[in-house]
This record gives structure tokens, sequence and C-alpha cells, in this order.
């Protein structure tokens, strides 16, 4: 089975006019994207209070046009910022995000889950019960919104956000207790400074499977490093990440789930691809 691949817009090409973008995907045979207006678009105004139908109709048509879909309309804020104006104000940024997917037929809005910093620092904070609460609070506000608007909400765990292993992504999941909220997997993300053996890699893919395998929707596959306790990423193979446990789980569980690469580019997303579709068709 031919792995069903895109990547994101903003690792493909610069950020310039939204029409040459989703031509450049066009022209580079890639019909999926991850999109984030502020990082790939440069001749719109996104912020808050601009959405309109009309304007999002016209987003759709020119996706259309260029056989391009958005399988992740990424719109990553910290919902956990301690300063309440801002984590308000990030709130209505992602809910008007909602409504442009709704029309522009993205599959998701997705985020990550922040830290419990205003400056997005790495701090043990973000690893707390305040934390974690302060995240259902602005999840749980999101999630009444893409329920009404019949949008999904796309979220990602990372080692050192809120939801910062397969257990907390479960406990979240379950408090949050919405069909309209699922996973986007990236393994990479989850693995922690200690983990880096493949057994250990393998039992945090293991797990994100067996605890919440239904609700996994979308995968971002990249490779990474380590520098200290800082993860550094990678392309596809130039690191330290083990694809067979991931490439299992998805033939068995996920047959044409999609696949988004990061930290790709142009010259090698094909190839890259190629990589992992050996690794696939072999486990």
């Amino acid at each position: 089975m031919k792995l069903n691949t895109g990547m994101r817009c903003h690792d493909l090409c610069p950020k310039m006019e939204m029409e040459k973008v989703f031509a450049e995907a066009k022209a580079n045979n890639i019909h999926q994207i991850q999109l984030a207006f502020g990082k790939s678009i440069s001749n719109y105004d996104f912020s808050t209070g601009h959405y309109s139908p009309g304007f999002a109709r016209y987003i759709a048509s020119e996706l259309q046009k260029n056989d391009v879909h958005v399988a992740v309309l990424g719109c990553y804020i910290n919902p956990t910022n301690p300063i309440e104006e801002k984590r308000k104000a990030a709130v209505a940024r992602f809910i008007e995000h909602l409504k442009y997917a709704r029309i522009i037929g993205a599959d998701m809005v997705g985020t990550e889950t922040g830290r419990l910093d205003p400056d997005f620092k790495v701090t043990e904070e973000s690893y707390t019960e305040d934390a974690y609460q302060l995240l259902l609070k602005s999840m749980r506000e999101i999630v009444a919104a893409a329920e009404k608007l019949g949008v999904i909400v796309g979220v990602e765990g990372v080692f050192n956000h809120t939801l910062y292993s397969p257990a907390r992504m479960k406990r979240f999941l379950e408090d949050i207790d919405s069909p309209n909220v699922e996973v986007i997997l990236d393994a990479v993300n989850l693995i922690h400074p200690d983990e880096v053996e493949p057994e250990a890699q393998k039992r945090v893919i293991d797990k994100a499977f067996s605890y919440y395998g239904d609700k996994i929707s979308v995968l971002h596959v990249k490779d990474f490093v380590f520098d200290g306790e800082e993860q550094l990423f990678r392309h596809v193979g130039d690191g330290l990440f083990h694809y067979e446990p991931l490439m299992k789980q998805v033939k068995e569980k996920k047959p044409r789930i999609t696949m988004l690469l990061e930290n790709s580019s142009r010259e090698r997303f094909h190839g890259d691809v190629a990589f992992l579709q050996e690794i696939y068709d072999r486990v």
C-alpha cells in the first residue's frame, strides 16, 4: 500500500503570496499540506477579526484549483499561557481558525499544548496540575466552539509541554471527552532525553497506540538528536529515530493515515517518502 503523505507548507517554500504557495505545492506534486497562515502567506492579514466566509471560500477555490488539500490547518497557540489576557487572545485566534477550516475543507485545526510560561520557555511548571487545569480550561472553550461548528481539533503532545507523555494525553482525552478532539501523533516529540534507545522509543509509540490509537488521525514524521536536554530536529533518516515500531502500528491499525513530513524540503521530500515507504513495506 502506498503511503498517504504530505508536508508542511513552510518547509516547501518561503513565505509568499498565497496563490503562489499553493501553485508551488502543485508544481512539486504535493497534494496534502499542513498550512500555517502566518508562516506561509505574505499577502493577507490573518490576525483575529479578519475572517469572513467570502475570504475563506476564496482560499478554498485556490486550493481546489491546485488540487491541494489541507490535512492540518496549523494554529499553534500556547493554551497554558499564565497571562490571562494572552491566553484568551490565543483561544479566540484558534476559534477563528475553526471557522476557516470548516469552509476550506481542512481535516482539523492543530495545536500543541503549550508551556506554563509567558515566553514559552521550557519549565518544570508545565508538568504541574495547575498547568494541566489551565490547559483544560482553554481546550474546553475551544472544543465547545468546535462542536458547534462541526470541526475537529487536533492536539499534539510534546515531551516538554503540558501534555508530555502518552499517559498525560490519555487523561486529557478522557477529561475533555469529545468526538471533536483527535490526536496529531508526532512520535519524535514524545521522546524524552532518557528514551532514545530503540526499545524505549518502541515503548513510547506502543503506549500511544494502546492508550488512544482510535483517536490518532494524523502523523507528523521527522527525525531527531539530543544535545543534552535539548531536542534538535533532523531530516528523516538522519537522526536517532527508529521508524519500524511506528510503521508497524500504522500498517496494522491506521491504513492510509495522513503522514505529514516535517523538516523536509522540496528537494528531499520525494526521497524522504521513498525511504519511509521502504520501511513500511518491510515491517
